[in-house]
């Protein structure tokens, strides 16, 4: 009944499996890549015609976290799987990126690439499983796809890297200073087609190294899936490029002068109204034949692309003046919301980002369920994109792929250099508002970010800039590479080179290509042509703030203290009655943790010291030899219990009450009386023994006789 053809290798730790044939038979392909025992199926089906009037490749890559797969229930209400979290949103986004650029150029069905988490082990990422099964099930389908890819995590400690390491190594990252990389590639057997990553200030040649050391272990993968399409893959799809020689030539002749004019425009918007009408010439002085060919925008959007691309590589000159290696303008300004904790306006050419950092406490961590557990973030960045930024109308919604990408890029520029919570016990906050774009906006949000943090008073191990690196590649081997690319060069360009960093070294490198690869000779001398940009930004921004100012007065305090866990029941109380009298008394947010750190935070300072002592009465020992204050709880015929530090209490034998002999104590002591004690000791039973005749009782000082 089924005709299961299946191919293993032994590829770092665990065994990979790549199985078709079994499952999901009327897609036009099917492959169930295995690791360890995290599986993930990719199921993909194509169109065997374009839709009428197509002028675009509509390829859409799904991926979708089954919670079964980890033998757990989703949480919420419905109890089911619902919109995608946003680690699936980057996972698809991930698949897609090294995918896109291998179709044949013209090829415009619709594609499908839906990848399933059937089981997870907890410790193999399904994301590097799933790049894997979706470049096998591509490869076996027959569609005009110019693979195989294959992706690989790396990580790099003690000098060292490490090839898939495991999802709590990278879960951990922040916590664990001697694992310094969490690195994806993918690529073909050839060449590099997407880098992404965080680090913790890697040097240019460490991060080269770690690219070139994940092609060299992606090769035996490739490899695989070659096999098993060797034995189980469908015919190639019957499909030939277009000729748009004609239309080309017809295009050439009535707009290269128009088009060429408006591209020699500097200013950005005046560029956009210029090339809106050579288009419109264009359309208006060729054949209604040709000006209702789908192919004839394609066409004149290639014409646009070598008339920007050969004037690059041929003079070194840009569209907007500069040359290969400069930096636009930039202007820094912080300090600019008067309610908002921290806020900073970075504006880079005609690229502005306004970034507002919030300081929160414990209870406005996110709460993150993964399929490898519930865990709790303290650093968020959320990345908006309006469409008055590029001054277009249009809908106003959720985040959507492209949003959710940025800021987790931009996130992962700068948790590198967040402070310990320990050190600064804080939820931290950033919202990135693109007001202006004309070309990555991403590293504005991390070069905005970093300023608005330091404007909050986050104490930044180091500040933190980012610059976005275009390439340009002819046919003949030529090529340039810019520095802080606009728009139109990363629309018509081959390259989005993202690299963002201190001082020191690279914190997060993010890289797409639209070509079949580019060599390491390329990336390094993009690296070093992308840290000369980083070290001007850098001194750019420290002309506006280069350490962290003021804490906001509007800011919440926070201060922590550490008390035995053996506490911890004290301090809660019966069904919560003694944290919940704290909370009213002093007006302070209190939050105990399990390890015995509570966290005091309140606008207040006055409220936070009143819940400290309260707390410090509850758990603190009293000290032998020390003077307090009390009250007379209870008096007896033998003495009197005084009330001392908190609700503690001992007796005052008659003795002990004052320098000469009483007949009662009710003679000198009444309940409810205020007295001075100093705590002798504790007898053989721990029964705390208090005196009143060593301390003067109007100073409460030891008396020296």
């Amino acid at each position: 009944m089924f005709n299961i053809t299946r191919k293993s290798i032994q590829w770092g730790n665990d065994t990979l499996t790549l199985e078709t044939g079994k499952i999901a038979r009327q897609a036009d392909a099917s492959v169930i890549a295995t690791y360890g025992e995290t599986s993930v199926m990719a199921n993909v089906t194509f169109a065997k015609s374009p839709k009428p009037d197509q002028d675009f490749f509509p390829l859409t890559v799904h991926y979708q976290e089954k919670y079964y797969a980890a033998g757990k229930v989703p949480g919420g209400f419905l109890k089911r799987e619902a919109r995608p979290s946003d680690k699936e949103t980057l996972t698809a986004r991930l698949i897609d990126r090294p995918i896109r650029p291998l179709f044949i150029d013209g090829f415009k069905n619709e594609v499908l690439v839906m990848c399933t988490v059937l089981s997870h082990d907890l410790v193999n990422d399904p994301d590097i499983v799933a790049m894997i099964a979706a470049s096998a099930a591509l490869t076996l389908s027959g569609v005009p796809f110019r693979g195989p890819i294959a992706g690989c995590r790396v990580g790099f400690e003690d000098g060292t890297y490490v090839l898939n390491p495991t999802v709590d190594d990278m879960h951990e990252l922040r916590l664990n200073p001697e694992q310094r990389l969490d690195l994806v590639v993918a690529g073909t057997k050839n060449a590099v087609m997407m880098v992404e990553s965080e680090a913790y200030e890697l040097s240019e040649s460490e991060m080269l190294n770690a690219v070139l050391f994940a092609h060299e272990q992606i090769q035996p993968v490739i490899d695989l899936i070659v096999s098993l399409a060797e034995a189980a893959a469908k015919a190639a799809f019957a499909f030939s490029p277009v000729d748009t020689s004609h239309i080309m030539d017809k295009v050439k002749s009535v707009g290269e002068d128009a088009l060429r004019e408006a591209y020699g425009i500097h200013d950005k918007q005046e560029r956009v109204t210029a090339l809106a009408a050579a288009r419109k010439n264009i359309l208006e002085n060729i054949s209604e034949e040709l000006r209702e060919n789908t192919e004839t925008l394609s066409v004149i959007k290639k014409l646009e692309a070598a008339i920007l691309r050969g004037s690059v590589v041929q003079s070194g000159n840009r569209i907007d003046g500069r040359n290969t290696t400069a930096v636009r303008p930039i202007e820094c300004e912080t300090g600019l919301l008067p309610r908002a904790h921290g806020s900073a306006l970075f504006t880079r050419g005609e690229t502005q980002g306004l970034v507002v950092t919030t300081l929160g406490t414990g209870d406005d961590e996110q709460f993150i369920d993964a399929l490898h557990g519930t865990f709790k973030s303290n650093f968020m960045l959320h990345y908006n994109f309006p469409p008055y930024s590029v001054g277009e109308v249009g809908r106003v919604g959720p985040p959507g792929r492209r949003e959710i990408g940025h800021g987790k890029l931009a996130w992962r520029a700068l948790q590198a250099v967040l402070p310990a919570p320990t050190d600064f016990p804080y939820t931290i906050r950033v919202v990135s508002e693109i007001t202006e774009s004309n070309g990555s906006s991403s590293m504005a949000s991390v070069c905005g970010g970093s300023l608005s943090m330091m404007d909050a008073g986050v104490p930044l191990k180091a500040p933190v800039a980012g610059v976005a690196m275009g390439l340009i590649l002819e046919e003949d081997g030529s090529y340039a590479i810019l520095t802080d690319i606009l728009g139109d060069e990363d629309h018509l360009g081959d390259m989005d080179f993202k690299v963002a960093g201190t001082e020191k070294g690279i914190t997060s490198l993010q890289m797409d290509i639209k070509v079949a690869g580019i060599t390491p000779e390329i990336m390094e001398q993009a690296l070093a042509q992308a840290r000369g940009g980083r070290l001007h930004i850098l001194n750019e921004m420290a002309k506006a703030l280069s350490e962290a100012g003021e804490f906001s007065i509007h800011a919440p305090r926070i201060e922590t203290l550490t008390i035995p866990v053996a506490k911890i029941r004290d301090v809660i109380g019966s069904g919560g009655k003694v944290i919940r009298e704290i909370v009213e008394t002093s007006g302070a947010k209190v939050d105990v943790n399990d390890d015995g750190v509570i966290k005091l935070a309140s606008p207040d300072g006055q409220a936070i010291k009143i819940a400290y002592d309260m707390i410090q009465q509850i758990v603190a020992e009293p000290e032998a030899g020390k003077i307090y204050r009390g009250t007379v709880a209870k008096v007896m015929d033998f003495g009197a219990f005084v009330t001392f530090f908190g609700k503690r209490d001992g007796l005052v034998h008659v003795s002990q009450i004052e320098n000469r002999r009483i007949n009662h104590p009710s003679d000198v002591l009444r309940q409810g009386q205020e007295v001075w004690v100093k705590l002798l000791g504790f007898d053989d039973r721990g029964k705390v023994r208090l005196s009143m005749k060593v301390v003067d009782q109007q100073t409460g000082n030891e008396l020296s006789n």
